[in-house]
Parts: C-alpha cells; structure tokens; sequence
C-alpha cells in the first residue's frame, strides 16, 4: 500500500473538536467470511465488547497510561497481541467472546481524506486477518474514514460483508452524512460511541491549566451532546464507560435541554426516553457497584452490557466485579448484563 500518513503529524491532522468511536456490529451469519464462524450460545462466560486492538505502524500513538502496577512494555505489547496473553487472560477470567476495535486515535486522528481512506482499508484488512483463525473467540470492529459519507458507507458494508468485521471509528450527525446513518440502518446493526482526545489546538485551552483533566478523568464525559435519532429513529447506540456518566445526571440534562428549545434545539425527545429505546451503556472500566444500581433505575438492565477496555482496564478486576455481583443483580439480569444483551444487539444467535 506504501506510505499512506504522515505519522510525525498525527495528532495535528485532526479536523474536528471531538470525535466518538462507533462501534457497528454487523450480522455475522448472512456473509461468505463467515460462514465458518464457530461461535456458539453454549458457554456461561461473559461477552466484552469494548476492546482495544491496533495495527504496529499505529502503537507509538497510543496512550501510555497502563493499569496500576503493570509494567509499560507490557501494557504497550498488549495492543497487537490477540491469541496470546489476552486469550490466556480470557481463559483465565471467563470471558467466552472478545470484540476488538482499533484504539484511539486510529484513522479518526488522519484529517487527509486519502489518508485517511486507505488508513481504514488497512486496518480492516489486518483485524479481519489478526481474527480469521479463532472467531469462536473474537469478533472485530472495523474502521471508517468519514471523509466522504458515500465511501463510508461502501467501506463499512465491505468490512461487514466481505470482511466480516462489526465496527466503525466516527462523530457525524450533520445530514450530509446521512447516506451512511441509512446504511447503518439498512445493517440493523447497532453503534458504538466512544469518546477520544480534542485536536491539540482545543485541548490546549480546555487543559493546559489541569491537564489531569484530560481524557477519561473529564473530557470524555462533556461532549456527547449531539445525535441523529430524530432522523434515524431505528439507530441503536451503546456509549461507554456507564454513558460517560451521562445517565447520572438526566433531571438536569432534560431540564436544561428543554430551556434551549426556543433557540432551535433539534431533539423531538427528551434525553431519558432517548435512554430508554435506543440507547444502551456498557460498564466498561467503571466498575462501581452502586453507580450500575442506580442506572439500572434510571435507564433499565435492558439497557447495559458489561465490557472491559482492555488493556486500559485490568480483565481480571472486571472478572472479580463480574463475580462479586452474584449477591447484587437476579440472576436472570446478571445473565442479561454479561452476556445475553450483547448476544441480542450483536446478533450472535443468528
């Protein structure tokens, strides 16, 4: 392919103020590459589908920030790596299927359209490839350049089709990107936001004054505001990390919403019913038993799936809060929450 991206430059190609990583998960058994897919509904183990991957060209963009006590090299080391320490750590923690997704800022950080472009056939080509020979184990989301929503759109039903990957990397919710919101609905196939780092230039005056601030601590939680549902009132989305947080303050979120209507607001629903039909959290790295009781109030079991953000996150302290909520849930919503929610959104059984 040769030399697609000025990577001395990646971080400051960035075109926008904030970009989500959307997760697409695609209809596995309807396509050629895979049709030999092995997975079946027989195990008892949990499903994780916030899972970070990358390609090597892309590792010395990543985060460095490891788990508490885990060495650098091997935190780094994990991001290439698929059937080695990461399945011996799903073995060993009961995960029974891991869906992977390029880490931040993978060809969401590349503002060159052509770059960008071939940036994402690349990556999808290596994830399909790093999966092929274990997707009883794995499942793997692919990457989108949204440059152009057309190619988008041609690009994703490529990853799900002939590739057999679930997944995309985009913040779009102008119209002129809703050719590819109509092909995520033709899919049926729900969406992953995730949240990634601001463009150096906004970052810079948000956090230069704290930057502890940055990233998850902060940053991810304060722009997940805009959306397409009222376009596309079929869409599923799944944000991570508990909503960003979002599902704990939705009295004040609805209330302050509604002050803006008069100023050309655009959502036909208030953010809590929004919570209830179409959006779904996943408990990805926050594994805080009384927050999940209390969004389990406000939004309903129905409507959170367990995940890791592995390597971010230690897979087994996910497992040991997996095990510890036994004596928390029913037995019939635990079931829901580590396995059976994401069996039905990713349409596993099919």
């Amino acid at each position: 392919m040769g030399q697609v991206i000025n990577l001395d430059r990646f971080d400051h190609l960035q075109m926008f103020f904030f970009l989500l990583s959307i997760v697409i998960f695609g209809l596995f058994a309807q396509f050629d590459a895979v049709a030999a897919r092995k997975w079946t509904n027989d195990g008892t183990g949990t499903i994780a589908l916030e899972e970070a991957w990358t390609i090597p060209e892309l590792v010395p963009f990543l985060p460095t920030t490891p788990p508490l006590g885990e060495p650098i090299d091997e935190f780094m080391a994990s991001f290439t790596d698929v059937g080695g320490r990461r399945l011996n750590l799903m073995n060993e923690n009961n995960i029974d299927f891991m869906v992977l997704s390029c880490a931040t800022p993978c060809v969401q950080g590349v503002s060159d359209p052509i770059a960008a472009a071939a940036l994402a056939v690349k990556v999808n080509d290596q994830m399909a490839a790093a999966i092929s020979n274990n997707t009883a184990r794995f499942g793997g989301f692919a990457s989108l350049s949204m440059h152009n929503a057309t190619e988008a759109s041609q690009e994703l039903i490529r990853a799900v089709q002939k590739l057999g990957l679930l997944a995309t990397l985009l913040f779009y919710d102008q119209p002129e990107y809703d050719a590819f919101w109509k092909t995520v609905t033709d899919l049926d196939v729900p969406v992953y936001f995730h949240p990634r780092s601001n463009i150096a230039q906004i970052e810079s005056l948000l956090y230069t004054h704290a930057p502890f601030l940055k990233g998850p601590s902060e940053e991810y939680a304060v722009t997940l505001a805009n959306h397409i549902l009222g376009r596309f009132p079929e869409l599923k989305i799944i944000v991570g990390h508990l909503g960003e947080r979002l599902p704990s303050d939705l009295f004040r979120t609805d209330e302050q919403l509604a002050r803006t209507k008069p100023f050309g607001l655009v959502m036909e629903r208030n953010a809590s019913s929004y919570w209830r039909t179409n959006l779904y959290e996943t408990a990805s790295g926050n594994f805080a038993t009384s927050l999940l009781e209390f969004h389990i109030k406000e939004i309903g079991i129905e409507h959170i799936l367990y995940s890791v953000d592995y390597p971010f996150v230690s897979i087994p302290e996910g497992e040991a809060w997996v095990e510890s909520l036994g004596s928390v849930l029913k037995k019939q919503d635990l079931h829901s929450f580590t396995r059976g929610l994401a069996i039905k959104l990713l349409h596993l059984d099919k």
